[in-house]
């Protein structure tokens, strides 16, 4: 049998074509989607998490770490349709208008999709009305708002504040991060939280719908 223990292992030295050949192998021997899921490729990505957050692993490694695991979700991905997996949820993300800046960002949509959420990720210099729009389409648990700025970071309140007046506010949970912000900043726009890396932002998105 498979030692899924190797999945985790390829995935943290981002091994992609070694993640494939696993994965492959697991579901031949018979192996659930969701063991592979949660005791392979997840596994794999929360010690990369926990390595990055001691400081032990960089941005380059995790971004090496989260290709290989990709390579493995195409190949589960159909299997967990059929099995109807369920995902904690999803996350709507965006870097906000007027910010271009989206390797956090990106980060953060990584370290979620590794922890099982579903992410909608906007992209960069996201306008209020497409935040809304999106909480509208795709009605997630979380919308993560990002700022690299502080020239920009002054959107942030104007779109918690929009979410208010459309009705939408208590139906998601918004946290922030970004270099200018912090936890006092978050609690005076009204936020439900505030996360300063990407594993830090998974506790918190775990911990706001638990």
């Amino acid at each position: 049998m498979t030692d899924l223990s190797k999945i985790a292992n390829a995935i943290y030295d981002g091994e992609a074509g070694t993640v494939s050949e696993l994965t492959k192998a697991a579901i031949e021997e018979g192996m659930s989607a969701t063991e592979i899921l949660e005791n392979g490729l997840m596994a794999g990505m929360n010690h990369v998490g926990k390595d990055f957050k001691e400081g032990e692993l960089f941005v380059p490694e995790v971004l090496v770490a989260s290709r290989a695991m990709r390579e493995g979700m195409e190949i589960l991905k159909p299997l967990l349709v059929t099995q109807k997996i369920k995902s904690p949820g999803k996350v709507v993300l965006g870097t906000v208008k007027g910010d271009l800046h989206d390797i956090g960002k990106s980060l953060v949509a990584i370290m979620l999709q590794g922890a099982g959420f579903e992410v909608i990720d906007l992209g960069v210099d996201v306008s209020k009305e497409t935040f809304l729009q999106a909480i509208v389409d795709h009605q997630p648990v979380i919308l993560g708002l990002s700022s690299l700025l502080t020239t920009t970071m002054v959107q942030m309140p104007e779109i918690i504040e929009a979410v208010k007046t459309a009705g939408l506010r208590g139906k998601v949970k918004i946290m922030v991060g970004g270099a200018p912000l912090n936890a006092d900043y978050a609690a005076k726009i009204g936020a439900d939280g505030y996360a300063q890396n990407s594993s830090i932002a998974v506790d918190l998105a775990k911990s706001l719908i638990s």
